[in-house]
């Protein structure tokens, strides 16, 4: 669905939207090592993530982290984000989103955005865009697109946490965008929200030191 769902209210500038990052899987399709301290543009690969959030209007950011959560941790210490361990991540990708809602939910924002720590390449206009389509009232989950495809980030209002803290495995609020009325792509005119990062062969190309 694209444009502003027939049930959407405008839910004005005052909102406040919390980012988090998810970075607490195992990579395991990526091989033997962690995908997201692979050095990607000269840094490790989940700082492109944390910083592009860092960097938007978010009010503050949260990294999930996992496997690994001391390396992962010591690859972002200076981008000004809190850090909230995942210890039932090999449960799967709904656990850390359960996290990232936890963290949203103390601060008291009205709705979280979520981005991949393996997805290097989103734009911070392709958050800000999320942003201001939540807060025109464009929708209550909200999908960064490209081209009509749906991609990453996500946004979710607030009324969507308790469901999104009783999804299991590795589905993270697939299932509301598709099929809640107030579910809308955003288009982002960005590729990056559809670029992620899986198997060391999707950095061909790039400058990396692997």
């Amino acid at each position: 669905m694209t444009g502003t769902p027939t049930g959407a209210t405008d839910q004005g500038t005052h909102s406040t939207v919390h980012g988090v990052v998810l970075a607490a899987g195992t990579s395991s399709r990526y091989g033997d090592s962690n995908k997201l301290l692979e050095e990607v543009d000269g840094e490790p690969l989940v700082r492109h993530a944390v910083r592009t959030l860092s960097a938007s209007s978010v009010d503050g950011v949260t990294v999930v982290v996992g496997y690994e959560a001391a390396r992962v941790r010591e690859a972002v210490p200076d981008l000004g984000a809190d850090i909230r361990v995942n210890r039932a991540f090999e449960a799967g990708q709904s656990t850390s989103v359960a996290a990232g809602v936890a963290a949203t939910r103390e601060r008291g924002d009205d709705a979280v955005v979520f981005a991949l720590g393996d997805m290097p390449d989103v734009a911070v206009q392709s958050v800000e865009t999320l942003l201001r389509a939540y807060r025109r009232g464009d929708g209550d989950a909200l999908a960064a697109a490209y081209d009509g495809t749906r991609g990453n980030p996500v946004l979710f209002d607030r009324r969507f946490f308790d469901a999104l803290t009783t999804i299991d495995g590795d589905v993270g609020g697939r299932e509301i965008l598709l099929n809640d009325p107030d579910a809308a792509m955003i288009e982002t005119g960005d590729p990056g929200v559809l670029r992620d990062i899986d198997r060391p062969t999707d950095l061909d190309g790039r400058n990396t030191d692997r």
